[in-house]
């Protein structure tokens, strides 16, 4: 390879991620709660809260992009060097560009009028004012920062402020230099394995914007339908699939909800049915390979991550089976069935034949030893980017920039959220939280047993508050030393971790998962709750399992 080629990639993935961050900034679609979506359109309430949210936003971007300007200026002094005489600072120029760029489009939209963005351009000029004079709130109670980002973030503030307002927040109190936040965020941005979450992503991006999904619903219904609960299985397959390709559950429920429940319904399945199977199917996939959440949480917890790809496998299957069997159940009350037809079934592989191979490729790439993450990945998005634009011809090359713009906002989104929560972690870390929780642990905890289910509960908590990605980055450094004393095995702790994380995302009454799915479907949060709760029940079962019984993770391993 090129001398030097690693790192100045890895640095290239950074640049792209942040200026995927300024993009996502100026398209109003940085990640947040979303908790303002059901209030009226243009109605007082919802523009106070986005004054709001906007002006809390400004002024931890501006914080930020000052932190990561005296970041820069130190390492300019230092005279390090990516490689071929690339000077680190030059990789690291794009982070306070990028955030005062963000917190201006964030003071900029957060009115239409000129009086909101004042009211927001005062926070952004607060945050600097802050930045420049930190000593001014040392020692402060810490519950005024903490509450105040709270406060932007239910308001519908993006998520990074909430975790890097309140990082800034603890470390100005505590009188640590502000550019200890993005120290640890750039450490992570130039991991070896980073640059294969976006080359993940944007293959599966090219396979949600052509008709993969139509493809793939009808080989899997020409298989399958026939059976009792056919359809059912399709949606399960179809929904683990996607989701493993795009990295979120949520992406999958907004692409391909309507489709799959029009389905559901239409081949006699009852309403609610439907509407739990897709809601609850939708956080199915995290656990096989390529699933990007695997990725990440085997760079923060520097574990291996093929290791990580094999330990999933079955306990992904398990969960994949558990909640088609449910489906099935139902089939056989109330569902119709297909006639099996092979005529129908060659027409649908042949058809999607090109959609099937992209998962052969990257199994047997990072399965076989032939190539890293970063080389599987590559030719993952290469693939995919071939199988839309030049064999089924369903992307045109105009329409190439533009999936790339998409999976670049949605990646540069998640990354800005990753480096706030490392910069929280870093203060967690400093504050010795890991050890008081060891300590606590061993001294209330008789065994490894009862620190599983301990874990359960937590990390089911934590699905409910926190998106996956700020979950792995705040709570692993956490809990990996917690797993290491009772003796759990890496690997499995990671699955148990993915595990209920997905089954979080399904809890009222916060699961991320009800309110997209509300959302999608337009009914009421009530109305998915209660379709979803007895396939919650199940998961929960399904989770139980994989925690206590280790040999499902363990299997395929070498142990």
């Amino acid at each position: 390879g090129v001398p030097g080629g690693g790192p100045i990639v890895q640095h290239l993935t950074l640049w792209l991620g942040f200026l995927g961050a300024l993009a996502a900034a100026r398209e109003g679609r940085l990640l947040n709660l979303a908790t303002t979506e059901y209030l009226r359109e243009g109605g007082r309430t919802r523009r106070v809260l986005a004054v709001v949210a906007g002006t809390v936003g400004a002024a931890v971007a501006a914080l930020l992009a000052v932190a990561c300007w005296q970041l820069v200026r130190a390492e300019r002094e230092s005279g390090a060097e990516i490689a071929l005489g690339i000077p680190v600072w030059v990789g690291q120029a794009v982070m306070p560009f990028a955030l005062a760029g963000v917190a201006l489009r964030l003071a900029w939209r957060a009115d239409a009028r000129w009086s909101g963005r004042l009211a927001a351009a005062v926070g952004l000029a607060l945050g600097l004012g802050l930045a420049f004079a930190p000593g001014a709130i040392e020692g402060a109670p810490v519950w005024i920062g903490v509450v105040a980002v709270i406060v932007g973030t239910l308001a519908g503030g993006p998520l990074f402020a909430a975790l890097g307002g309140v990082a800034l927040w603890l470390f100005m109190v505590d009188g640590t230099p502000i550019a200890a936040v993005p120290a640890d965020a750039y450490r992570l941005a130039v991991h070896p394995t980073l640059p294969s979450i976006p080359l993940f992503t944007l293959a599966g991006y090219f396979l949600a914007e052509g008709k993969s999904a139509a493809r793939l619903l009808e080989l899997f219904r020409a298989l399958v339908g026939w059976l009792p609960g056919g359809s059912a299985i399709v949606v399960v397959v179809l929904c683990a699939f996607f989701t493993t390709f795009t990295g979120g559950s949520g992406v999958t429920i907004l692409a391909l909800g309507v489709l799959l429940h029009q389905a559901l319904v239409a081949d006699g399945y009852r309403e609610r049915f439907s509407l739990g199977l897709v809601t609850s199917s939708g956080s199915l996939g995290l656990l096989f390979p390529p699933a990007v959440p695997l990725i990440f949480y085997g760079i923060v917890a520097n574990a291996p991550i093929p290791e990580l790809f094999r330990g999933g496998l079955i306990p992904g299957l398990v969960a994949v089976a558990a909640t088609a069997a449910f489906g099935v159940i139902e089939g056989r009350r109330t569902a119709a069935r297909q006639a099996f037809s092979p005529a129908r079934l060659g027409r649908a592989l042949a058809a999607a034949k090109w959609e099937l191979s992209l998962p052969v490729l990257i199994v047997t790439l990072l399965f076989s030893g032939w190539a890293t993450v970063v080389e599987a990945a590559a030719a993952a998005a290469l693939w995919a980017a071939v199988v839309q634009v030049a064999i089924h011809r369903e992307v045109p090359v105009r329409r190439v920039p533009g999936v790339l713009l998409d999976a670049t906002i949605l990646v540069g989104g998640v990354l800005l959220i990753l480096c706030a929560a490392l910069g929280l972690t870093s203060w967690l870390v400093d504050a010795q939280v890991p050890l008081h929780l060891l300590d606590w642990a061993q001294a209330n905890l008789a065994s490894k047993w009862a620190f599983l289910l301990a874990l359960n509960l937590l990390l089911i908590l934590v699905g409910c508050l926190m998106d996956i990605f700020s979950a792995i980055a705040v709570v692993v450094p956490l809990i990996a030393p917690l797993g290491a004393a009772f003796g759990i095995d890496p690997i499995h702790l990671g699955i148990v971790f993915i595990a209920n994380l997905e089954l979080g995302f399904l809890t009222p009454p916060v699961g991320i998962n009800l309110f997209l799915a509300s959302y999608r479907f337009e009914k009421p949060i009530l109305t998915v709750t209660r379709s979803v709760a007895p396939f919650l029940a199940l998961r929960a079962a399904v989770v139980l399992l994989i925690t206590y019984v280790p040999f499902l993770t363990l299997a395929l391993l070498d142990r």
